[in-house]
């Protein structure tokens, strides 16, 4: 059984009547739902007593230090078998740390701890590497993003990954580590027995400078599928340095976040090298990077090399055109793979839309999920829109929020939506302006086919 509730204020009387229902669960999740260090010392007990609960997910509670003991009084009895914690954005300080050492030096049931989003610092940090240093300690998963770190951290990192071969994902973003600390960190992760799948080190301070360094972990670490090193500015000399480990044999890279990276249409000639040879890689984000549509008529060449097995490409707000849109519609037309299409926040316009409709109604074409919000469009490219919707019986989300599509635009997406041979599910229209007549359309197709989720 789960219990899965965010966002509701607890009174006493609730709280008492899901106490009952915790426990026999074993999945408890109770984000954004205002609770405070009085209801973890019932939630220990329900810990101590409930050997089946695997999953403790309490997010956004201002639980603080003394709630985190409580907690941890009921992780420490032999009868608990939990496996995944969350307490993100709790209002904890270093002073947890050493409750959660205990923890992870005595309870080898316990292989996701995720405490981001909370002011640990370097200090209490170093408590936890105590803690996983542990022989009875096997974490898989550790998310520190936002713990106030600082590159005085990474001696500590290194010598529990020296010791902790189970040791699967690691997020470090937003923390003020620098190159010289990602150097030295990636250094260890090379040495370390650990097979890592996962390494997020967002707005870390990195640039082109410690590049080579992440290049050499996706050269060695050929478990590594999922590196993130958005909002960093690593520029095209530092992606260079990437590729390199990225088109390495042994790198078996599945997904890459290069978002806010101070990229330019010159590195994408780097990327669609890449794009069209590796055939591990599914997902990249290129969110926020000046590639312009010479760069964007590149990664569509690559898009189309039989080689290319991506599934996702994420390029909003990325400088685009409608010049770029006949390249794009070239490109669904000839990618069976792609199945998401992120290209928001660009000047795309009508013209360019029509384009990209001419791909997507393509056999070939696969697209599930399009993302056009922002995109400069209005009514005049919804007829052609509304036909695509209604004849791709794969498209089951669109968005097209932040576009001046008023009255007209909206009725002939709705004309689409009540057709039998439409399967969109989930339409987005943020931030459009239409009558309360058309509102009223609106609901109505909602409640005639409530499949469709329509979110304004």
């Amino acid at each position: 059984m789960e219990l899965d509730i965010q966002c509701e204020e607890m009174s006493p009387s609730r709280w008492a009547e899901l106490l009952t229902t915790m426990k026999s669960c074993k999945t408890i999740r109770l984000d954004d739902c205002n609770l405070s260090s009085s209801n973890c010392e019932d939630l220990s007990s329900i810990i101590n007593t409930n050997p089946s609960l695997t999953e403790l997910k309490l997010n956004n509670n201002e639980l603080g230090d003394a709630g985190v003991e409580y907690l941890c009084k009921g992780l420490l009895t032999p009868s608990c078998s939990l496996q995944k914690l969350w307490l993100q954005n709790c209002n904890l300080t270093s002073a947890s740390c050493e409750t959660l050492r205990s923890v992870l030096s005595a309870q080898p049931s316990l292989t996701e701890l995720h405490v981001g989003d909370n002011r640990l610092g370097t200090a209490g940090v170093k408590v936890l590497c105590q803690g996983m240093m542990n022989p009875s300690c096997k974490l898989q998963k550790l998310q520190l993003e936002y713990c106030e770190l600082t590159a005085d951290i990474v001696e500590a990192l290194n010598a529990a990954l020296q010791s902790k071969p189970t040791l699967k994902e690691l997020s470090l973003s937003n923390n003020t580590l620098g190159d010289t600390a990602v150097k030295q960190l990636c250094q260890g992760l090379v040495e370390a027995s650990c097979n890592l799948e996962l390494l997020h080190l967002e707005n870390c301070g990195i640039t082109s400078d410690s590049c080579m360094e992440i290049s050499a972990v996706l050269r060695n670490k050929s478990s590594l599928m999922d590196l993130s090193v958005g909002d960093n500015k690593i520029g095209d000399s530092g992606l260079a340095l990437l590729c390199q480990g990225l088109m390495h044999p042994s790198c078996k890279i599945q997904k890459l976040w290069l978002w806010d990276c101070d990229l330019t249409s010159a590195g994408c000639k780097d990327l669609s090298r890449l794009i069209s040879t590796k055939e591990t890689l599914t997902e990249i984000s290129l969110i926020d990077n000046n590639l312009r549509d010479s760069g964007m008529e590149m990664l569509c060449q690559a898009l189309k090399d039989p080689k290319s097995k991506l599934q996702e490409l994420w390029v909003r707000e990325c400088g685009l055109t409608t010049a770029c849109c006949k390249a794009v519609s070239s490109a669904l037309s000839t990618n069976k793979h792609l199945k998401v299409l992120h290209i928001g926040e660009n000047k795309l316009g009508d013209a360019g839309v029509e384009l990209l409709c001419e791909g997507l109604m393509h056999p070939n074409c696969n697209i599930q999920s399009l993302w056009l919000g922002n995109c400069d469009l209005t009514a005049g490219c919804c007829a052609t829109l509304a036909t695509a919707m209604a004849t791709k019986q794969c498209l089951t989300e669109l968005d097209l929020s932040y576009n001046p599509l008023d009255d007209e635009g909206i009725r002939k997406i709705c004309e689409a939506l009540r057709k039998p041979s439409c399967n969109v599910q989930q339409l987005i229209l943020y931030d459009i302006l239409w009558s309360s007549e058309v509102d009223d359309e609106l609901r109505a197709l909602e409640e005639s086919k409530p499949e469709v989720k329509i979110i304004s």
